[in-house]
């Protein structure tokens, strides 16, 4: 399966998204999922839907400056990470990436180049039109992997 691109109206349906997502992934199994996408695309609101889904109640806030939140879900665990503020795509390695066991969603992966852990599934967002209009914005799945494959189509079901 190609790339599965979405338009996404508004900030709701972004968290809807990331909730398929989670809906899509197959019970006790681990995934990296890579969010790629300038400021204020959506990242960590469809990571909030995607927690939701898996049975977070709590508060689901931008790792921007702990670099890694971790939350024990339901029978599973999960960690999200944004490397934004990261120097060097070394300093990736101090944080023992390719060692978490769980589900793994890291926002800007690229900052990271070398040092973060192949994804199941890159998540590439971008604004539509201009930004400060709040214009929606797209998506697009990229499967890299036969999970990551597996995802896109189960999604919807």
């Amino acid at each position: 399966m190609a790339t599965a691109a979405f338009t996404v109206p508004d900030a709701e349906a972004m968290q809807a998204l990331g909730a398929s997502l989670a809906r899509a992934l197959p019970a006790r199994v681990d995934a990296v999922v890579l969010l790629s996408g300038d400021l204020g695309a959506g990242k960590t609101t469809l990571v909030r839907g995607f927690l939701a889904e898996l049975g977070n109640t709590g508060r689901v806030k931008s790792p921007t400056y702990t670099l890694v939140e971790t939350y024990e879900l339901d029978h599973r665990t999960a960690h999200h990470l944004d490397l934004y503020r990261l120097k060097t795509p070394e300093e990736a390695e101090g944080l023992g990436l390719r060692d978490l066991e769980g589900i793994v969603l890291i926002e800007w992966p690229e900052k990271g180049a070398g040092h973060v852990p192949p994804g199941d599934l890159i998540v590439r967002l971008s604004h539509m039109g201009r930004a400060a209009e709040g214009d929606g914005r797209s998506a697009a799945l990229e499967p890299v992997t036969p999970l990551g494959h597996k995802l896109v189509e189960n999604l919807g079901r």
